[in-house]
């Protein structure tokens, strides 16, 4: 399997998880809901993973998606799990699920108010499969890791067999390979023609 194939479905498992855990996070705020569902499919949402035990695992992962496939769109997704680090007053406004995981409530406030937050982690996290399917979206990045991961494994199959200085000379034109796709993201200029992995790691530090 490949990198692009790995995204996909690890993009595909936590979708299918964000939708049990919606509905459980719409259970726990409102147990009647079940009541108003056939006796078959409220048998089987009642077996639905509880948010609160598998929401933290389900956000990390998400997130780590996002960051590489919607980076634009990592502030907003942190924004509605995170408190905010200066809050006046707990209200519909500030609200966030850290505080419907600490059961947090205050007047007219209920835990039902993390509701929409979730949905639009959830809503945020599906985009993400467009840029799959979309035109715009750059593979180089992980067809170029399928890459390296191959020149790697061979780099050390060379180094157990006693090439050590094969082995080395191979990592190193990866890892320069690397630093190079960095700074081509990130739009820096190397004044060097030739240059180093040294010459990469001081442009990137600095």
């Amino acid at each position: 399997m490949n990198n692009l194939e790995k995204y996909k479905n690890d993009l595909t498992n936590l979708i299918t998880t964000g939708e049990m855990l919606r509905i459980s996070m719409q259970i726990e705020c409102d147990p009647t809901v079940l009541d108003n569902l056939p006796k078959e499919k409220s048998e089987i949402i009642s077996k639905y993973p509880k948010f609160r035990s598998v929401y933290q695992t389900w956000y990390s992962e998400a997130l780590a998606i996002i960051k590489f496939l919607l980076p634009d769109r990592v502030n907003d997704f942190k924004q509605y799990y995170e408190k905010p680090k200066v809050r006046k007053s707990l209200d519909h406004g500030t609200y966030t699920i850290q505080d419907y995981l600490q059961f947090l409530v205050s007047g007219h406030v209920k835990v039902k108010s993390a509701i929409p937050l979730f949905e639009q982690q959830f809503q945020i996290l599906k985009s993400c499969e467009k840029r799959f399917e979309s035109s715009l979206f750059d593979i180089r990045q992980l067809l170029q890791a399928d890459i390296f991961d191959s020149e790697l494994e061979a780099a050390n199959e060379l180094n157990k067999k006693g090439f050590t200085r094969g082995a080395r000379a191979m990592a190193g034109v990866i890892l320069e390979a690397h630093f190079s796709e960095i700074c081509h993201k990130h739009n820096l200029k190397m004044t060097k023609k030739h240059p180093t992995i040294n010459d990469y790691n001081d442009l990137l530090k600095n």
